[in-house]
């Protein structure tokens, strides 16, 4: 009887692990896959050997540990010093070939950086900042140049400005050559030059429109360090202020076909037909004016008496014009044109005589700004300026560590302070050929909003 039990115990057991198994062979599920590739390809071996020295090969070959492909390899590609002739540099599945078309100085160190144009092909795996470097001589130079660039009109970083580098040359190279040495900018404007020899060097920057390597026209982005730095016995970092001395003139487009309009048409800058008491009234036209009559345009009481404070003027253009006034709170106006007053070039004119009516703002509409500055050099003659984008809305000196306003027209803001060192209100570029270095800028990290009829109050640390 015992013997019976265990096996009919044994036959369940088999049963019901075959039943199992079955089960298990029955149910689908997704296959699962491996990790997702996320390490960048890695250098096996280079042909000659990294840093190596007596250099005299015609061709350097990288071996990677998977197939590897080039990636906008103009825009990253820095070779140090910067060759006359272009190596041909070529992919092919785990190989990049570089082959020298230039000869090589002697005695020099030379460094080939690929930034980030390698990445593998499956995943995009870049390999960030490759670089080599060898030397015809019997040694690898050692040292380095630092420094840190920024615009000189806002102190903000543009990281397409390139930073060029002259050994031993007159100031007039930066105007007619390329330069011996380039290095593209870090996200927070520093740069720094590796396996520089003992020499003298100048150094530049430059936003390099036209791609020719050096500063060619007024109008690209340049700056310049007063000092002849020596590489042996540089410690400090070097600072540059960009500028743009000359910039590009805005250009009317001349439409291409004959416009469809049949009276001239206009817009203003009223908001929600009230008028800014701290602005003029502005009538910006889509086309050239031809005739314009400032004398028969009035603006008028709404008892239509017309107001002999204010002020018409067409601008430069000829495409806007302002009319000026002290305005009074909570007032009506009217803006009378009269028809046969103003036409474009192509002879577009008003269909009737036109009247725009709109009322000035209260005082309430408005909010009040106090700003306490620690650390202001108020011997540089601060000037606060409100940007809307690039164009500044407002400036204002700054006389004292605390600055107040009780008319601000509500927004947000950017804030810049302006060192106006010759006093003249604006912003002034530098002179190369003067050694006249830019004004300097500052815009604040964080934007200013204001609201109406509320004190806004913020203290800024320099």
């Amino acid at each position: 009887m015992k013997r019976y039990v265990i096996n009919l115990l044994l036959l369940w057991v088999l049963i019901h692990s075959i039943s199992l198994f079955i089960s298990g062979c029955a149910q689908i599920g997704a296959p699962l896959g491996g990790a997702r590739d996320s390490v960048a390809p890695r250098l096996i071996r280079s042909a000659p050997e990294k840093n190596k020295l007596n250099f005299n090969a015609d061709k350097i070959t990288f071996t990677f540990d998977e197939f590897i492909e080039l990636s906008d390899l103009q825009n990253n590609l820095i070779i140090s010093p910067l060759p006359k002739i272009n190596p041909l540099i070529n992919s092919n599945l785990k190989t990049i070939t570089v082959k020298l078309k230039d000869s090589l100085e002697p005695n020099t160190t030379y460094n080939i950086n690929f930034g980030n144009a390698i990445k593998d092909i499956n995943e995009g795996n870049v390999v960030k900042n490759f670089n080599y470097t060898f030397s015809t001589g019997i040694v690898i130079d050692s040292f380095e140049i630092k420094g840190k660039i920024v615009l000189a009109e806002n102190g903000k970083v543009d990281s397409s400005i390139i930073v060029l580098l002259y050994k031993d040359a007159p100031d007039s190279a930066v105007k007619n050559r390329k330069p011996n040495y380039i290095t593209k900018l870090r996200g927070d404007g520093s740069f720094v030059f590796n396996n520089l020899p003992s020499a003298d060097f100048s150094i530049y920057a430059l936003k390099d429109e036209d791609g020719n390597k050096y500063y060619s026209t007024k109008s690209e982005i340049f700056g310049f360090y007063n000092d002849i730095v020596h590489s042996i016995n540089h410690n400090d970092s070097v600072k540059i202020l960009a500028y743009q001395e000359k910039k590009s003139e805005k250009i009317v487009p001349t439409p291409t076909k004959k416009s469809t309009e049949k009276t001239l048409k206009f817009n203003t800058n009223l908001r929600n037909g009230k008028q800014d008491l701290l602005e003029p009234l502005e009538l910006s036209f889509g086309s050239v004016l031809k005739k314009v009559m400032l004398d028969s345009i009035v603006l008028t009481d709404t008892n239509y008496h017309p107001i002999a404070e204010a002020k018409l003027n067409l601008d430069s253009l000829r495409n806007k014009i302002t009319i000026s006034n002290k305005w009074s709170t909570e007032m009506m106006f009217c803006l009378i044109i009269p028809q046969g007053s103003l036409a474009d070039s192509s002879g577009l004119e008003l269909g009737k005589s036109d009247t725009i009516r709109f009322v000035s703002n209260k005082t309430s509409d408005y909010g009040s700004l106090k700003l306490s500055f620690i650390g202001l050099d108020l011997s540089k003659h601060p000037l606060l300026q409100f940007m809307e984008g690039d164009l500044v809305k407002w400036t204002f000196p700054v006389l004292s560590n605390e600055w107040t306003n009780t008319m601000m027209l509500p927004g947000e803001y950017e804030i810049r302070l302006l060192y106006d060192l010759n006093r003249n209100g604006k912003w002034d570029p530098g002179n190369y050929f003067l050694k006249l270095q830019p004004e300097s800028a500052i815009t604040l990290p964080q934007k200013i909003s204001i609201k109406a009829n509320w004190d806004n109050e913020r203290d800024i640390q320099l």
